[in-house]
């Protein structure tokens, strides 16, 4: 459930997936590799994308649907 809201959170933020790399200080295929789960996403990403995304980490990861 999390990939699809890392995604979701991308796309209705209007970002492409380089820009969110930017934001990780990453590479886009690393990027791409943790939005279609080939990949783990490292904690303290979630918990970067949960402030650039102005939600919690919890609603990432799918533990609640409370942004």
């Amino acid at each position: 459930m999390f990939l699809q809201r890392l995604e979701d959170l991308r796309i209705d933020s209007d970002k492409t997936q380089q820009e969110i790399a930017n934001v990780l200080n990453c590479q886009r295929e690393v990027y791409r590799r943790y939005e279609k789960g080939e990949r783990d996403i490292p904690i303290w990403a979630v918990v970067k994308l949960a402030d650039y995304y102005n939600t919690s980490a919890d609603y990432i990861l799918g533990r609640t649907d409370k942004k």
